[in-house]
């Protein structure tokens, strides 16, 4: 049978005519829902809206109308589609709550098994926003993946009562009792630095925000607190140093769920710069050593030729010498303890070794020739040969050569620049910052960059005099 033509009429937008190609009586079926100016031809279907063509509905387009029958049929399933055309189709509800999965186009959901349009997700997050995520091409990986939100949404929820709860707990304390609690923590500081902490905040922190609560802190109260200690006249040091300890404290509060945001945020630090380390000469030190007695010179060599500290100094131990120039440091005099303990930045029984020239060499075992060791130790309490030489005694004698050799000891130097020299030498002999930085017993390559940075000889001009000469090379 000849193909036939579906044809809108213009006075009745219900009623259409069939009518065959051949020019047979017309027959009437019902097209619900089509808009003015469509039309079903005999191969395709296109839609008119206004003066705008669209593109043909999927799944009409190549159809044949062999009879009115199947003209019926295509009539109202074009105007089912009409009227869902541009919005997804019905979406299959999952259990309350979870969300819903759908796919956008215009197949209806008896027939996404067979659709190879991907499948989409729509569910709430947690502040209640309407999401969706799209890209699933079957129906089981789209609810996997939206049971495994809701199950995330379920535990975060539980987890942020939780928190909520911790943070009201916390919050309500006060920041002595709080930084008490934080204190006890702090296991892992060395004795020095933990009288260090206990002095910064006994004498500078809990006078100004110990009776505060926790959960009324914010950048104001903390930029107060650095002013407080501007107007006390508070060193650029101390003031440097005690905000470091409270940003630990609130950054530690802040972890539990108190603050949202830290309160130092935005908070501009005290601006503490330490100057650059006063350094002796070649012909002060040789002063040094000529006015100090056989403990000094050996102190004062150990320090400038292996860059000890002087707390490791008065524990050098004959037996260390590991090689003809090698010493290895192994641990230091604590002056908390008042004995041999683990080195600085080291963990108990780790060590370093350093260059011992033998000039150095020659003065360790000249000294033990002629004072003797006590299991290998050179320097013991003179008052008491069972108790390791205390580091205080050698800054007392140290003061008192000062007072006395002004010319040979000028201002600025301390005990402290002996060891500076030994550094300020091993840079401008070119040796790396990372084995200068190793045997001085750095926490961090950084820390050696920032004292140090200015005696590299390393320059622009220097740098482009050595390019160019191999360049010509």
């Amino acid at each position: 049978m000849p193909s036939a033509a579906v044809r809108a009429r213009s006075s009745d937008f219900k009623r259409f005519h069939l009518r065959q190609a051949v020019g047979s009586p017309a027959q009437h079926v019902s097209l619900m829902g089509l808009q003015r100016g469509s039309s079903i031809g005999p191969t395709q279907l296109q839609i008119r809206f206004g003066p705008q063509r669209q593109n043909p509905i999927q799944g009409i387009r190549g159809q044949r109308l062999d009879t009115p029958a199947q003209a019926d049929h295509l009539a109202t399933e074009t105007s089912q589609r009409l009227h869902t055309r541009g919005r997804p189709r019905p979406m299959k509800t999952l259990p309350r709550g979870m969300g819903t999965v759908f796919k956008r186009c215009n197949h209806s959901s008896d027939e996404w098994s067979r659709c190879q349009h991907p499948y989409v997700i729509r569910y709430r997050s947690l502040s209640g926003r309407q999401t969706e995520q799209g890209g699933f091409r079957t129906q089981t990986k789209a609810v996997s993946r939206l049971s495994e939100i809701h199950a995330a949404k379920s535990q975060a929820s539980s987890s942020s009562g939780f928190r909520q709860e911790r943070a009201d707990r916390y919050g309500r304390m006060t920041f002595k009792e709080y930084a008490e609690q934080w204190r006890l923590g702090q296991r892992h500081l060395a004795p020095s630095s933990a009288r260090h902490l206990d002095s910064l905040l006994k004498h500078h922190i809990f006078p100004v925000l110990g009776s505060r609560r926790m959960n009324s802190f914010d950048h104001r109260v903390v930029d107060d607190f650095i002013r407080t200690l501007e107007v006390a006249d508070t060193g650029l040091a101390t003031q440097s140093n005690a905000f470091d300890k409270l940003s630990a404290v609130l950054t530690d509060a802040q972890r539990l769920g108190i603050y949202d945001f830290n309160p130092t945020d935005g908070v501009k630090p005290p601006q503490y710069t330490p100057g650059r380390a006063t350094i002796p000469t070649v012909e002060q030190l040789r002063n040094i050593r000529q006015i100090g007695d056989d403990r000094l010179r050996l102190i004062c060599d150990l320090m400038s030729g292996c860059g000890m500290r002087n707390s490791e100094a008065v524990a050098v131990n004959i037996d260390n010498i590991v090689a003809d120039n090698v010493y290895r440091i192994t641990e230091q005099v604590n002056q908390a303890t008042k004995d041999y303990d683990r080195l600085k930045h080291r963990k108990s029984g780790e060590y370093r070794e350093v260059p011992l020239p033998p000039r150095i060499r020659q003065s360790i075992e000249q000294y033990a020739a002629e004072h003797g060791s006590i299991d290998g130790y050179l320097l013991r309490d003179p008052r008491d040969s069972s108790r390791p030489f205390q580091p205080y005694l050698l800054q007392n004698q140290w003061q008192r050569l000062k007072r006395a050799n002004r010319a040979a000891i000028p201002d600025g130097m301390v005990l402290y620049s002996l060891r500076h020299f030994f550094a300020s030498r091993c840079l401008q002999l070119r040796i790396p910052i990372t084995d200068v930085a190793d045997w001085m017993g750095h926490k961090s390559l950084d820390m050696t960059f920032r004292i140090y940075r200015h005696l590299m000889p390393g320059s622009i001009k220097s740098a482009a005099e050595s390019l160019d000469f191999a360049l010509v090379a």
